[in-house]
């Protein structure tokens, strides 16, 4: 059956759909929430059902283009998001979609090939869902299916490409909040040393001086006759007498006056801080369809 680019089947197809474009969507893994590329382009068949999407993941790949097919596409139109089932090791090992190549069925078969059950159980499971049964159309002895050129069927890969086959979708929602915690930072500096001061002291000290009195008094034996010999008459004679005083002597000493101690306490206060933080909420938009909780089906 013959692709399509949706704008070859139908120039007008952005007047038919509801939301964004699809092509120019960012894709991201389902698993890790990690931006891979973007939408290229979608292909659909002759009836104009979507089997493909031309996805370039350049963000592992540079420059290679690949085919994801639809059903392991989940939209999000309101994130402008396409999240997709997919590995590394996919992208590296599917064929390269290049333009104006011809998408036979062997192509096809490739591109299936990495994407069917087997080929997912080899590499790492990409989805919580259960994986559909492949009809066969022939089988060998190894009970591994095999596919007819001449009878294939989208619908014997519904796993690939029926939307409606992964009912059960899981995703995260999160939610911001605050965590406290200190950081020690050098609010200041308290520098403490020592000047001199001088001053004038005063101090009084007694001191000791020494003069002479002279005194010229009558003896009690005035007038008394003494002799000659007794009587001498000399000129010059000197009488010596030293005379002492004290100075001050006055000297300087150090003494221990009082002694500082330098210590640091630390002071407990409790500081309120505030921070918009976010929460996603679930949005359901049934489109008029009522919701049926998981644990109620049958």
């Amino acid at each position: 059956m013959a692709l399509h680019k949706i704008s070859d089947y139908d120039p007008d197809y952005r007047d038919a759909i509801q939301g964004n474009d699809i092509k120019g969507m960012s894709i991201y893994t389902q698993e890790s929430d990690d931006k891979i590329g973007t939408v290229s382009d979608a292909l659909v068949d002759d009836q104009g059902k979507f089997r493909y999407l031309i996805v370039d993941v350049g963000f592992w790949v540079f420059g290679k283009k690949v085919l994801l097919p639809i059903g392991r596409g989940k939209i999000d139109s309101k994130a402008d998001r396409v999240y997709v089932q997919m590995t590394k090791q996919q992208a590296e090992d599917l064929p390269e979609y290049k333009e104006g190549m011809a998408l036979d069925f062997d192509y096809e078969e490739r591109v299936r090939g990495a994407y069917r059950p087997a080929a997912l159980e080899a590499s790492a499971p990409l989805d919580a869902a259960p994986v559909a049964p492949v009809v066969k159309t022939a089988a060998v002895a190894n009970n591994t299916p095999t596919y007819s050129r001449d009878t294939y069927d989208y619908t014997q890969d519904a796993d690939l490409y029926d939307t409606s086959v992964h009912d059960d979708q899981t995703f995260k929602l999160y939610e911001e909040r605050l965590v406290a915690s200190t950081q020690r930072r050098k609010s200041g500096e308290v520098a403490i040393g020592k000047h001199v001061e001088t001053e004038t002291a005063r101090v009084s000290v007694s001191v000791d001086k020494e003069r002479v009195i002279v005194e010229r008094v009558t003896p009690t034996d005035a007038g008394r006759v003494v002799s000659a010999d007794v009587a001498t008459f000399r000129e010059g004679e000197v009488a010596h007498m030293e005379i002492y005083e004290e100075v001050p002597n006055i000297q300087k000493e150090a003494f221990v006056r009082e002694e500082v101690r330098v210590s640091k306490v630390v002071d407990h206060e409790t500081v309120q801080a505030s921070e918009t933080i976010r929460r996603e909420e679930l949005d359901i938009d049934t489109d008029g369809r009522p919701t049926v909780k998981k644990n109620d089906r049958m």
